[in-house]
């Protein structure tokens, strides 16, 4: 019978500090090999909103934190112009480490798509968080964060900017782009304007 793998699980607990101390030391898949380090969610333990991202890129690796790379700072302004205060979203990712390539030279580090075996080791860290925080608004941003949550069927392009009730975890989401890949649009104020439009959306319903 196969064993899992040191701190593949999280600790049965809802304390946050408890559990991105275990975090630390998830070694549930081989991302933590490469990455500097767990990047775990971040916000009050009574947030009332969760936003959930795909992984931690290059800075967010880098400083421990996320959401504070060029797509959190998009974010952070999207979700005001929405209406939210920022200060009371708990943010975190569907994985928690950094996957990515390297250029041709080898110096800059590029983003590389988590896989659906990735996704589901690190699960149950995403799972420990709901229980804590029990959000009433799941803001999901991207496929990856959405899948991990929702299933494999989910699709973005069918489904942004809906309602969708989870009872399994006493809660409602939105799905909607995530905001790498507004910075990534060729035009990026039309694709901004959708990605507001969306948060305005999930605003609504809380």
């Amino acid at each position: 019978m196969a064993t899992k793998a040191p701190g593949a699980e999280p600790p049965e607990t809802v304390d946050l500090r408890r559990l991105r101390s275990a975090a630390a030391e998830c070694r549930g898949c081989d991302l933590y090999r490469d990455a500097t380090q767990t990047v775990f969610g971040e916000g009050p333990r009574e947030a009332e909103v969760m936003v959930v991202g795909e992984q931690p890129g290059d800075q967010e690796d880098q400083a421990g934190a996320p959401f504070v790379g060029p797509a959190g700072r998009l974010l952070d302004r999207a979700l005001d112009e929405a209406g939210f205060d920022r200060r009371k979203i708990y943010v975190t990712n569907a994985v928690k480490h950094f996957k990515f390539t390297r250029d041709e030279r080898g110096k800059r580090r590029i983003h590389k798509t988590p896989s659906k075996t990735e996704v589901v080791a690190c699960r149950p860290w995403l799972r420990a968080e709901l229980a804590s925080v029990r959000p009433d608004l799941l803001i999901f941003l991207g496929a990856t964060a959405a899948k991990a949550l929702l299933g494999d069927d989910f699709r973005i392009t069918r489904s942004r900017g809906e309602r969708i009730e989870l009872p399994e975890f006493a809660t409602t989401a939105v799905a909607t782009v995530h905001p790498s890949a507004v910075l990534r649009a060729p035009d990026r104020d039309e694709a901004y304007q959708a990605f507001v439009a969306d948060l305005v959306v999930a605003h609504g319903i809380r």
